[in-house]
């Protein structure tokens, strides 16, 4: 999952076919997209890179060609398509392929089941991509942290940090069979943490506050569960007071409600965050 980032241009619709799907873990499903529709399709600037999966309601007539903003003029909020947001795992020009993971808990939520289920050959609409984050060369080191949700993105980050940059990556999750082999440069630190019965982001939290920060400038990417995503910020630009433009922090979601109800409440949520967790010299300059 992703977080939803404001666009300078109206996101781009495409329609992908599904080409073949994986099981990665118990709880994490890769779908990879391909097909003609894909032809307009461009991603590779940032590796946080999302889409928005689009997915119409069962019963209701969508118009055909398929034009989510004309649907949105015409239809009546409660019939609009539902979307979900997910990170870009990788993107393969050459053989125009889109490769996303899915984190399933059953039948629990909308694009999990979907992944779970869904068979080659079978078609869905997306919007995007979005993004807004990559390593920067000039950073001395590089802080990676995040759950389940966020582990596509550090994935896909991981792999664009040069061999002998100091990184440091936290990655959270339910136990140690849903852990995955990642491609690492060469002298990076990578901390899989498992939860067990504990509140999503406890044991995250804690090992970034054990962390001894190396010397230098750090950029930070801190994604997940919006409540330790906001004790993570207050860490990092309260108490370390590191530069806001250094660092990449969101909650992908946030316990107990749906992307739905979340993105209603996101930018709210944000602004009295940050009001909050400003450093006072930053306050008063």
């Amino acid at each position: 999952m992703a977080a939803e980032r404001p666009s300078r241009k109206k996101p781009a619709l495409h329609r992908a076919r599904v080409e073949r799907t994986e099981q990665l873990t118990p709880h994490m499903v890769r779908v990879v997209l391909g097909g003609e529709g894909l032809a307009e399709f461009a991603a590779g600037e940032y590796s946080d890179h999302y889409v928005k999966l689009v997915f119409p309601l069962p019963g209701v007539d969508y118009p055909e060609p398929f034009d989510i903003a004309q649907i949105r003029a015409d239809f009546p909020r409660n019939r609009w398509p539902r979307t979900r947001t997910y990170t870009v795992r990788a993107w393969d020009a050459g053989t125009r392929e889109l490769t996303v993971d899915f984190v399933v808990h059953g039948d629990e939520g909308l694009a999990g089941p979907w992944a779970a289920a869904v068979q080659p050959g079978e078609e869905i609409f997306l919007l995007g991509p979005g993004g807004a984050y990559v390593p920067e060369a000039g950073a001395d080191w590089h802080l990676l942290a995040g759950d389940e949700s966020a582990l596509p993105a550090i994935a896909a980050s991981l792999a664009r940090i040069p061999a002998g940059v100091p990184v440091h990556a936290f990655i959270e999750v339910a136990g140690p069979e849903e852990r995955q082999e990642l491609e690492v440069p060469a002298g990076a630190e990578i901390s899989w943490l498992y939860r067990g019965g504990a509140p999503v982001g406890r044991e995250l939290v804690a090992a970034v506050r054990a962390l001894e920060f190396p010397a230098g400038r750090v950029q930070a990417f801190v994604h997940g569960e919006a409540g330790f995503v906001k004790e993570l910020r207050r860490l990092l630009r309260v108490e370390r007071e590191i530069p806001r433009e250094t660092l990449s922090i969101s909650g992908y979601w946030r316990t107990g409600h749906d992307e739905d109800g979340w993105q209603a409440a996101k930018r709210d949520w944000n602004q009295q965050v940050e009001a909050e967790q400003e450093p006072a010299t930053a306050a008063t300059s």
